[in-house]
């Protein structure tokens, strides 16, 4: 037996991983869309188990040690997973309240399909901005905007990525967002100091990625006038369209201006929303609820806890129509709450064990230079959104082991931070198995790997980031390396 505080070899470490990602391969094969249902959280246990069993069994790590990790970890996400099942009520709310059909009926009347993608992006990243949060924009005007995006006929990733590509840029940029924040905390450098800096890698990623949306927009042909005509009739003829409505969203905003937290945002909003139902959608409620013996009152009551906590089907008498007003409610999101707390154990197990300290190791070690100090960053940054499943923990990680190395090398903290958030926050959308990815594309109805070649703005971040460092543009070096560096 080896002792405890011996790190595994990097070729140990890797195979937890190499195991896992040929498990998620075989289950993604054979379940498709459906390998989020089960399948993917089998493999990420069994992953964990190889973890555990190769830890106690040649480095005599105690099952003591993971559980400590695991709960502190699943501890860390516990206000993730909460916010989740607020925003599995907000869905159906919002739904069935009729804001978002409000908005679809508005605006596929006013938005343009040549206009559309980078409208969405623009939309979402001021949105983001204001509120500091990806999710709170995804989960509420990004809804809206899939529903635009489909009546005009748009194919749904291209959707997906405007929406998340201008999301993420707001959540990057804003001084209220946590991952913003978190960055500039764990890398000892001042908030807004942090934020300016990024701008030289941010501003240009969002231009080319806004440009992509508006060129891709131009040669778009969009349903004909007749096709659009179908959607704005359907949801007249099913929900009680009115600009009343709207007050949801608006009062929404006023929270968010107010700095209010994410999820008492989420939970207000959405009981406004179901005080919205019942003025004003009161037939839906009783759809919903079903049975002819039940009094109003009754079914109206019955109908919002089903809107709240189960999956919704309104018939509107358009199949595709039906699809999209469609929503899961609190329920929806099980299987994707289920995911993260799979994906937080594996991650854990791999912290516990120290095999994820065995292969930062290697690849800080070939930080000699700015490039390759950067690069190797970003890749860290990369390997542990995919690896702990969670972009909080990705950050943290990623500062805790170049913080020394930036010093030594004589580079600010501002160059650290940026370069967190450029790997860390803006890639861990683009991670199936991660806490982000997994919620967005529960979220947008779009599997995370359909949306990922549509993300353009998070696709470029991290090589924006390497570029600026190969040309050095305002990276500042105070002093040459010690001699230990």
């Amino acid at each position: 037996m080896m002792k405890q505080d011996v790190v595994p070899h990097p070729l140990v470490s890797v195979i937890p991983i190499i195991v896992l990602i040929g498990l998620l391969a075989t289950v993604i094969s054979l379940f498709g869309s459906e390998s989020l249902s089960g399948g993917s959280q089998i493999a990420l246990l069994l992953g964990m188990a190889v973890c555990v069993s190769i830890s106690m069994t040649f480095y005599n790590v105690s099952w003591r040690t993971f559980e400590k990790q695991i709960m502190k970890t699943l501890g860390g996400v516990s206000i993730t997973l909460i916010i989740l099942l607020a925003v599995g009520m907000i869905a159906g709310s919002w739904m069935v309240s009729g804001v978002v059909p409000t908005m679809i009926y508005y605006g596929v009347q006013i938005m343009s399909p040549r206009f559309f993608l980078v409208s969405a992006c623009l939309i979402c990243a001021l949105v983001s901005v204001l509120s500091g949060s990806s999710w709170t924009t995804i989960a509420t005007i990004g809804v809206a905007l899939m529903g635009i995006g489909r009546a005009l006929g748009i194919d749904e990733p291209w959707t997906a990525g405007a929406i998340i590509s201008g999301a993420y840029f707001g959540d990057k940029m804003s001084p209220l967002s946590d991952t913003t924040i978190l960055a500039s905390s764990a890398t000892g450098t001042d908030l807004f100091t942090h934020i300016r800096y990024m701008i030289y890698t941010t501003a240009p990623s969002f231009l080319i990625a806004a440009a992509v949306f508006f060129i891709a927009g131009l040669t778009t042909e969009g349903h004909t006038e007749l096709q659009v005509g179908t959607y704005t009739e359907g949801l007249a003829s099913t929900f009680r369209i009115s600009l009343w409505t709207l007050l949801v969203p608006v009062l929404t905003g006023v929270l968010i201006a107010r700095r209010v937290p994410s999820l008492i945002t989420l939970f207000v909003s959405s009981l406004m929303a179901g005080i919205a139902a019942i003025v004003l959608q009161p037939h839906l409620l009783c759809q919903i609820a079903g049975g002819e013996d039940l009094s109003t009152a009754a079914a109206i009551t019955r109908g919002l806890a089903i809107t709240y906590y189960g999956a919704t089907a309104v018939d509107t008498g358009n199949a595709s129509l039906n699809e999209l007003v469609s929503t899961g409610g609190m329920s929806g999101m099980l299987d994707t709450i289920w995911l993260i707390i799979c994906a937080m154990c594996f991650g854990a197990a791999m912290v516990a064990s120290r095999m994820i300290e065995s292969i930062t190791r290697v690849i800080s070690s070939f930080a000699r230079s700015r490039l390759r100090l950067v690069g190797s960053t970003v890749g860290t940054g990369l390997f542990l959104n995919a690896t702990t499943g969670d972009q909080f923990i990705s950050i943290v990680l990623t500062a805790d082991i170049y913080r020394n190395t930036f010093r030594r090398q004589g580079y600010e903290s501002r160059l650290l931070s940026r370069t967190c958030e450029d790997a860390a926050t803006v890639t861990s959308v683009l991670i199936p198995w991660n806490t982000c990815g997994m919620t967005q594309a529960a979220v947008l109805g779009v599997p995370t790997l359909v949306y990922l070649p549509y993300c353009f703005f998070n696709l470029l971040s991290p090589l924006m980031s390497v570029v600026v460092a190969a040309g050095g543009w305002k990276i500042v070096r105070h002093a040459e390396p010690d001699a230990a560096g």
